[in-house]
């Protein structure tokens, strides 16, 4: 066989390989596609969901009307794509995940698939965890926190006359408070990933619990960062964030450790295990 006839029997697995995985875009995008069709013709009662817990916020405050406003002509147009986009990803994800699946799948072993596996399953479910997390515990106090600042108009009295102070009231721009709901929920949603992230590195030997617990001061320096980024400028939902995220960097490195002892238990079984250097030293002491 000829330099040039290797080339191309190597070329070929490669081009049915895009083939495939173009095949599986294509199917994901029309999924979305569909979702979000779906999504649009019900866009009202999914943006009544989404507005109850600044409603709630409100009303607790004493304040019945919790109606946003349109700034722009075209803004409730974007508002309901936007509310479409969200919902297309939320109903097309089990189909994107699938074809995700069935484009990894035959080239994984049958113990690497019983072992991936549950990684796709969980990943959805810790999502909508945080997702839900967010909705009905981080948004109601942020959203309080936010109308506090509010403030009735009043007279103040001065030495000849009265003078009108100006009052503080919230009128919301919809596009505004959608943006910001989407942006609380998708990244506690994004974050609650981290055990599962963690854990897969965990079990593919990327990362170790003792190497996470090593570093887990720059690991809080960083959920810090994120905090301030993920979330608006206000205290109480940062705060939330940081400490949620780092519960959750917590409980990976035990799920990391739990990995290593199974693998450990596994290896000894077969007689493959070899001690750490380090290990020895430490039992010699």
């Amino acid at each position: 066989m000829t330099p040039v006839d290797e080339i191309e029997d190597s070329s070929a697995p490669l081009i049915e390989h895009l083939a495939e995985l173009r095949t599986r875009l294509i199917r994901s995008v029309l999924a979305f596609i569909a979702g979000m069709v779906v999504c649009f013709t019900v866009w009202n009662p999914i943006f009544d969901f989404l507005t109850r817990p600044l409603c709630s916020a409100m009303a607790a405050r004493g304040q019945e009307d919790c109606g946003l406003i349109l700034i722009a002509l075209q803004e409730g147009f974007f508002v309901a794509v936007s509310i479409s986009m969200l919902g297309g990803l939320v109903l097309a994800f089990p189909v994107i995940s699938h074809q995700m699946w069935r484009f990894v799948a035959p080239g994984l072993y049958k113990s690497e698939k019983g072992a991936f596996l549950p990684f796709m399953i969980a990943s959805p479910f810790m999502f909508f965890l945080g997702a839900a997390f967010a909705y009905y515990i981080v948004t109601p106090l942020a959203f309080d926190f936010f109308l506090g600042f509010q403030q009735p108009g009043s007279l103040v009295e001065g030495p000849e006359s009265e003078t009108a102070a100006a009052g503080i009231a919230f009128q919301g721009s919809a596009q505004a408070y959608l943006a910001l709901t989407i942006k609380f929920i998708v990244a506690f949603g994004l974050c609650f990933q981290l055990p599962v992230l963690l854990t897969l590195m965990g079990k593919a030997g990327l990362v170790s619990a003792k190497g996470l617990a090593g570093v887990r001061k720059y690991a809080m320096v960083a959920i810090l960062l994120l905090a301030a980024v993920a979330t608006p400028p206000d205290v109480v939902s940062q705060v939330i964030l940081f400490t949620v995220v780092y519960g959750l960097y917590e409980v990976s490195i035990l799920l990391v450790a739990r990995v290593e002892k199974k693998r450990e238990a596994h290896l000894r079984a077969e007689g493959l295990w070899v001690e750490d250097e380090d290990e020895d030293d430490e039992a010699a002491r």
